[in-house]
């Protein structure tokens, strides 16, 4: 993630008089090349955030609740990529291309949503803008990226091994990807969904400003390197004609219509690594309700699903374009 937002920062030309890198002490001293200059890590402390204007932060919650306030009361605007404070009503949770009035009413700290919730309020956002939703029912295709650079290592490495005759063993994620997949593994909660599935659902809500929205997800950690899919049932009040859903959809800022149905051809995480756009495809009519439509997305949960969020947010504020 680290890397992601550097390359976009140099990528997208976002104007900045001072880039402070900031880590653990163990990750300090560790030197980044940034438009031609070598970066040290520095240690994050007490007086790290003094003069900084903005913070990106992508260090995990617990590191985020701690320094968040200490940048916000020198004077900082803190965009936070871990769930510390997304659901912290005072918070705005904010997807550019669906809410970007949201991101004006913040006190300090924007929180970014989680990947799949992104990748799938994309979607919903300019369909649920011409018809109100009822029901959205989505299942995830989650690539080992989502769990971090060792995850996406261990991934080609037990791959590897099966391939060799050999049995493969899991350190970094509780079971082996290779050649196989299994339900996300972030805690369990009494209701029998897991965290991950809770977060598209409370975060989805937050974002579209629908806080009886009925949403169910089922999230599955498959064997593919990077960018997440998702297959997406959605109910409106009334049917929705699969041609006008296209148009919409062939149009929305950050989307990528991309299916053929005569090649059978749609999106595929090889479409979208290292690519901004959301790929969406295969949008077709649901045969069991009149009222449903079924499509298949695809999305590069680092760029769009993390770091490209986070920066866009940041533009957003930089130029003041409120809606």
């Amino acid at each position: 993630m680290g890397q992601e937002l550097l390359a976009l920062l140099e990528e997208r030309r976002f104007p900045i008089k001072e880039l402070r890198l900031l880590a653990s002490p163990r990750s300090a001293g560790v030197s980044q090349q940034w438009r031609g200059q070598s970066l040290q890590v520095q240690p994050v402390g007490a007086s790290s955030f003094e003069g900084v204007d903005l913070v990106l932060a992508s260090a995990g919650g617990s590191v985020s609740k701690q320094w968040a306030p200490v940048a916000v009361a020198q004077g900082a605007v803190v965009i936070d990529n871990s769930s510390a404070f997304r659901m912290d009503p005072e918070v705005p949770l904010v997807v550019p291309e669906v809410n970007p009035e949201a991101a004006f009413s913040h006190r300090g700290v924007i929180a970014n949503p989680n990947c799949t919730t992104i990748l799938l309020t994309l979607a919903l956002a300019p369909l649920a803008a011409r018809r109100p939703l009822r029901r959205v029912v989505v299942s995830t295709y989650q690539s080992a990226s989502g769990a971090g650079a060792r995850a996406m290592e261990e991934l080609r490495q037990l791959s590897r091994t099966v391939l060799d005759g050999g049995e493969p063993v899991s350190e970094v994620l509780p079971h082996s990807l290779a050649f196989n997949l299994f339900l996300h593994n972030s805690p369990l909660q009494a209701n029998g969904y897991c965290e991950e599935e809770l977060k598209m659902l409370n975060e989805t809500r937050k974002i579209m400003n629908l806080p009886g929205l009925r949403l169910s997800a089922t999230c599955v950690r498959v064997p593919v390197l990077r960018a997440h899919s998702e297959a997406v049932n959605i109910e409106f009040e009334e049917p929705f004609p699969v041609a006008e859903a296209r148009a919409l959809l062939a149009v929305a800022p950050g989307v990528e219509l991309l299916e053929n149905f005569e090649t059978n051809r749609f999106p595929m995480p090889t479409d979208v690594t290292g690519r901004d756009p959301v790929a969406v495809g295969r949008i077709r009519q649901d045969l069991s309700d009149p009222n449903a439509l079924e499509l298949w997305l695809c999305g590069d949960q680092i760029r769009k699903g993390a770091a490209l969020n986070a920066v866009q947010i940041a533009e957003l504020l930089l130029q003041g374009q409120r809606p």
